[in-house]
This record gives C-alpha cells, sequence and structure tokens, in this order.
C-alpha cells in the first residue's frame, strides 16, 4: 500500500513521533495503522533501553495536593537537558505522576513504574515512548507523601525546587512563607530531636577535635563544644533558624505568634547528590567526527 502524507499525519497525531519515523513506519507495516503504532511503541521502548545509562540530572519537582489539603505527593522526574525539562510534555508527564502517587500513597520507584496513567499506560510505558521518541533518558528519581490533620501547603521556585509543608492551625498564607523559608534555607529537619543522630555525632566529633586542639582545660573544652552543638543544631533546623523574610525572628518565635505548629515538611531540589562527569565539548565534537568517518 502506498504511503500517503494524510497517513503520515495521522500517525504523527495519534503517538507524536517525528514524520520520518511514522513514513517508515507505515512502509514496514504496508499502512496498517495500528501495527505501525506498536512498531514506533517498540522502537522507542529499544531506544529508552539503549539511554538507560546516560545520566539525568535536570528535570522537574511536580506536587499534586489532596482537594482537602490533608495529603501531598512530591515527586523528582528527571532528564538530560533543561531544553526538555522545560517543555510541556515532559512538565505535564511529571504533574501525572505525582497524580498517580498522590491517589495511589505508592513511594517505591520500582513498584511506582507498575502504576497506570489515565491513559491506561503504566508510567514506565509512557516514560519509555518518551525516551524512544525525544531522545533522552529520563528517569523518576525519588518521591515522597505527607500527610497531617491539619492543613498542607507548598511552595516552588520555577520548577527546579519544590517544598511541601504539613501545618497544624496556621492559614494558607503562613503555609506559604515557611514553605517560601523552607526552600530558601534548607532546614535538614523540623527541630533539633528530628535531626539525624549520625549527623549529630559527626559534627559533636568535629567540634571534638576542634575544641581540643584549642589546648584549654577539660571544664572549658565541654562548654566550647555544647555551645557549638546548640548553634549547630539552630542553625540546620526549621524551629532555629532566623525566619527568611524577617531574621529578628526564629520560625519557632513566628509559629507561636500564629499559634500553629509545623508537624513535616518535605524540600525536593532537582539533580541535588547527582554526580555530573564533567567533559569537554571540543573533545566532544572531535570525538564525534573521528567517529562518523569509520
Amino acid at each position: 500500500m502506498a504511503v500517503t502524507a494524510s497517513m503520515v499525519k495521522q500517525l504523527r497525531e495519534m503517538t507524536g513521533a517525528g514524520m520520518m519515523d511514522c513514513k517508515k513506519a507505515l512502509g514496514e507495516t504496508d499502512g496498517n495503522m495500528d501495527e505501525a503504532v506498536e512498531f514506533l511503541r517498540k522502537k522507542g521502548m529499544a531506544g529508552a533501553d539503549k539511554k538507560a545509562g546516560r545520566t539525568a540530572a535536570e528535570g522537574v519537582i511536580a506536587v499534586a495536593i489532596s482537594d482537602d489539603k490533608k495529603k501531598a505527593a512530591i515527586v523528582e522526574v528527571n532528564c538530560e537537558t533543561d531544553f526538555v525539562a522545560k517543555g510541556d510534555e515532559f512538565k505535564g508527564f511529571a504533574d501525572e505522576v505525582a497524580a498517580v502517587i498522590l491517589k495511589t500513597g505508592v513511594t517505591d520507584v520500582d513498584a511506582l513504574m507498575n502504576e497506570k496513567l489515565e491513559n491506561g499506560q503504566t508510567i514506565d510505558e509512557r516514560r519509555r515512548e518518551m525516551v524512544g521518541r525525544i531522545g533522552e533518558n529520563m528517569t523518576i528519581r525519588r518521591t515522597e507523601v505527607i500527610e497531617t490533620s491539619g492543613q498542607i501547603g507548598q511552595y516552588q521556585h520555577g520548577e527546579k525546587i519544590g517544598v511541601v509543608v504539613a501545618m497544624e492551625g496556621g492559614n494558607d498564607a503562613l503555609l506559604r512563607d515557611v514553605a517560601m523559608h523552607v526552600a530558601a534555607s534548607k532546614p535538614a529537619a523540623v527541630s533539633a530531636d528530628d535531626v539525624d543522630a549520625e549527623m549529630v555525632e559527626k559534627e559533636r566529633q568535629f567540634q571534638i577535635e576542634q575544641a581540643q586542639e584549642s589546648g584549654k582545660p577539660v571544664e572549658i573544652i565541654e562548654k566550647m563544644i555544647e555551645g557549638r552543638m546548640r548553634k549547630f543544631l539552630q542553625e540546620i533546623t526549621l524551629m532555629g533558624q532566623p525566619f527568611v523574610k524577617d531574621p529578628d525572628q526564629t520560625v519557632e518565635k513566628l509559629l507561636k505568634s500564629e499559634d500553629a505548629s509545623v508537624s513535616s515538611f518535605v524540600r525536593l531540589e532537582v539533580g541535588e547528590g547527582i554526580e555530573i562527569e564533567e567533559t569537554n565539548f571540543a573533545d566532544e565534537v572531535a570525538a564525534a567526527a573521528e567517529a562518523a568517518k569509520s
């Protein structure tokens, strides 16, 4: 069967694949539209597998909050370039994933891949199709769900930083202000009692070593360590930090003045902790040119 321009157009609208890919798929399947769709799907899956090892450190943070503001899901979805991250399709996919997490409560990434989107595809099927068509590796890196008997607020700094805060009391404006503070100040925990014990011990050992080098008496060293640890915990906890919009008061004092309290928060930043291999652009071009000769 001859492949017509209208057939290619129809297949493009159905799949979003490139014109030449659609033309090839229709040629390979003798113009059968359903088989052409499956041909493109399989090609996309294969392409996704080839790109799986490539570093994906760009992307977006997506948030979904229940209508009653009692539950929220936050997820980091990655790709390779900022250009793709800014695209409506990629951002839409991230929003869909966040909605599925909110609905199901699934936060294990491997298990999440098997959950279904509204169109019936699994998240992994949709991801792999996009990878094959767009040409970049895409991953779902991490996600969390928080719930509260109070209410949840959020703040997003562009698409790169997302924060959700669970608060008892307060109001929408206070929730947003505290979430904005978390985005800017990166607290490690709500209060000193919530800080990871290993982090505290590591800092304490560091302070002991520093204090011992001073040559001061033991009782003075102990007081020095106690003061330094108190300062350290204030600096890394939400309650101890100066409020970003009014540094003259701590977040703890702000919350008390509004008769509110924070039970938990989650802050995610795109690419945080991902090691990116430094490459020389000129060397990359030279290598690509050499490869083209062979």
